[in-house]
């Protein structure tokens, strides 16, 4: 996989996550996770599907949160997984038409560790503080930040507390990939966040 820019995920949008997927796929995100933490299985089948049809055809991969299972159900490009789920290697005999898999990395021994990993890219964070998590992960602050993307052979995603306010910083440090939540999910003209986000990315 290659660098790809902006990521959206898409929690709890003030449009309603097919609106959102539609804006995103309309401003060319590259790659749009639906992640929804406390929603039951029977409300995330339901919007997967829905986003599934919205980026089916189009250059956006679809990538489910946490769960191969419901990713792999309907039919999505992949799924997002993190440091207390299903391996990456176990996902993959598991679920084979999941073509892309992603892990969230937390610190430099996470980072070493996926090296050895069978992922298509790597989360990098928090970088910021963020409420988006019941129990957050430690937040590295942009030098630690630096750090770990410069380990990483494959694509390395920022995210954390990204704004269209710290985003400059962000791709200063060396991010060439930044994920957003609240950024765009906020906003009532998702594509328009998007495209003021994407305009401080080199890609």
């Amino acid at each position: 996989m290659k660098d790809f820019g902006l990521y959206v995920v898409m929690t709890n949008p003030v449009v309603g996550y097919a609106k959102c997927a539609e804006a995103a796929v309309k401003a060319g995100v590259k790659i749009l996770q639906l992640r929804m933490k406390h929603a039951s299985r029977e409300e995330i089948l339901e919007e997967a599907r829905v986003v599934r049809e919205i980026t089916s055809n189009t250059g956006t991969l679809f990538i489910v949160n946490d769960s191969p299972e419901i990713a792999s159900i309907v039919g999505a490009d992949g799924v997002h997984i993190g440091q207390d789920d299903m391996s990456p290697s176990e996902v993959r005999r598991r679920y084979p038409t999941l073509k892309v898999v992603g892990l969230s990395t937390h610190n430099i021994f996470q980072v070493k560790k996926s090296l050895l990993e069978d992922v298509d890219y790597i989360g990098v964070g928090p970088v910021y503080a963020t409420p988006t998590k019941d129990i957050p992960d430690p937040t590295l602050g942009l030098n630690i930040m630096k750090e770990m993307i410069n380990l990483s052979p494959r694509p390395a995603v920022a995210i954390g507390g990204i704004d269209a306010e710290r985003i400059k910083s962000v791709v200063e440090f060396g991010a060439r990939n930044v994920a957003v939540v609240r950024a765009v999910c906020g906003s009532l003209n998702p594509e328009v966040a998007i495209k003021k986000l994407k305009s401080f990315l080199p890609i």
